[in-house]
């Protein structure tokens, strides 16, 4: 199938999800997962009307994004190192994978520097995986207000990748735990948390199912990749 044709079958995947949750299809947006993609296929998603993607890699997107459409939205969605904390918040209009206080302090510092407000998803691990990185529910709780209380980051919502499993139904828990954790995080802070970010390209309608606002998908949308690689913070 080509490019288009996927595009449009994953939009109406989400819209038929969307349906049968009873949620407005607009309130769920796709962000095309870009990692180890060249420019031009970026550029071929755009024609089609797709605006926001995602990458993984600091470096990587540092040599791509300039090469694409000004137009795009970046967000990115790797493990972020300290020393790449500039970088990051130069390039992308959301970091979705902040998973430690001292992370967050240094996107602040580095967003102050640069004299903007940084957007930031804070990444749940609620499985306890040794091979990804994120906050334990428990402790991102106890750290919220001092999450909250950085001056230059906007605390938009939560994000999660769940254990890999070749049942996507087994999927559910976890995008229904971040959801309630949500719920928790908000009556902390007394304010809407806006995003969900759970869901990749086998188990999004799931996650929409329990209230993803963002659904991060690469291999439905571009095809595999030709080297098959272990399941991480991407798609």
């Amino acid at each position: 199938m080509s490019l288009a044709d996927n595009l449009e079958k994953i939009q109406l995947r989400i819209k038929a999800a969307c349906e049968r949750a009873g949620r407005d299809p607009g309130s769920v947006t796709l962000l095309a997962v870009t990692k180890g993609q060249p420019p031009e296929v970026v550029s071929a998603a755009a024609q089609l009307g797709q605006v926001l993607y995602g990458e993984n890699k600091v470096q990587e997107a540092r040599a791509k994004i300039p090469l694409c459409p000004a137009k795009l939205r970046w967000h990115f969605i790797g493990h972020l190192q300290s020393n790449k904390c500039r970088d990051a918040v130069e390039l992308f209009a959301m970091i979705q994978s902040v998973d430690s206080l001292s992370l967050a302090q240094e996107i602040s510092k580095r967003a102050e520097a640069a004299a903007r407000t940084m957007p930031v998803l804070l990444e749940v691990n609620d499985a306890g995986e040794a091979s990804k990185f994120g906050y334990a529910p428990e402790k991102l709780l106890s750290e919220l207000q001092e999450l909250n209380a950085l001056p230059r980051l906007e605390i938009r919502g939560l994000m999660t990748v769940p254990p890999w499993t070749a049942e996507p139904e087994k999927t559910r828990p976890h995008f229904r735990m971040l959801q309630e954790l949500k719920t928790e995080a908000e009556q902390i802070l007394g304010a809407s948390l806006p995003d969900l970010s759970m869901g990749m390209s086998g188990d999004f309608e799931i996650a929409i199912a329990e209230g993803a606002t963002i659904v991060r998908v690469g291999t439905a949308l571009f095809g595999p990749r030709a080297k098959a690689r272990p399941r991480a913070e991407t798609d």
